[in-house]
């Protein structure tokens, strides 16, 4: 695999008791409730600067990789955000869907270095039926039905030779186990890596697939 770099230039007793009895649950309420409260602000807090270190541009990168004209289920690309450069890998199926993805980052403003180490995957026959048959298998399951619904699934089918990766994201754990236990059932599929991540609350700032 060829390693493309690009860079641009630069109550009383007994109202009293009740009164005791309600302060002390008020009381002893209370360091829950504070509790509870502290909890959420921490959770709030933590999810506000999840969304700080989403970087700007690495937003865009993903928005401008998802948006690729023939970008489908069976491609594959990821990036990291070094600064200012941009590294892609992944695997695609055409050669033209490599190029548009370079160019497209290379054109985004804040952008000055581009190493290209995406996979174009060889012609295959086989390999084309394969993908055909992890895709039913997997998406025709009425657990993972919805998401064959988006116009490009976040569960991607890369296959290669008869090896199959699962890619992307999905919403919980049983989902990923789900999915790659379909996927490695189908038949002449010779290894199965399953490197779905279940989708947190805010993606990464520096790394990211398209999903």
């Amino acid at each position: 695999m060829t390693l493309n770099v690009w860079s641009r230039p630069r109550t009383k007793k007994a109202k009293t008791r009740g009164v005791s009895l309600f302060a002390c649950g008020f009381l002893l309420g209370f360091p829950l409730v504070a509790a509870a409260k502290q909890g959420q602000a921490a959770s709030e807090h933590s999810a506000r600067n999840e969304t700080k270190t989403v970087s700007p541009l690495a937003r865009e990168i993903r928005h401008q990789l998802a948006a690729l004209p023939f970008y489908s289920v069976f491609d594959s690309i990821t990036f990291t955000l070094d600064g200012k450069k941009v590294t892609l890998t992944g695997q695609v199926l055409r050669p033209k869907l490599k190029r548009s993805a370079v160019e497209a980052i290379k054109s985004l403003e804040g952008v000055e270095a581009v190493v290209d180490q995406i996979e174009v995957l060889p012609n295959s026959a086989s390999d084309d039926e394969l993908r055909r048959a992890v895709y039913r298998a997997v998406f025709e399951t009425p657990e993972l039905a919805l998401y064959a619904a988006q116009t490009t699934p976040p569960i991607h089918i890369v296959v290669k030779n008869g090896n199959v990766a699962l890619e992307g994201a999905v919403k919980s754990l049983a989902d990923k186990n789900l999915a790659g236990m379909r996927a490695g059932g189908v038949a002449n599929v010779s290894s199965l890596k399953n490197n779905l991540n279940v989708r947190a609350p805010q993606g990464s700032a520096e790394q990211g697939d398209v999903r």
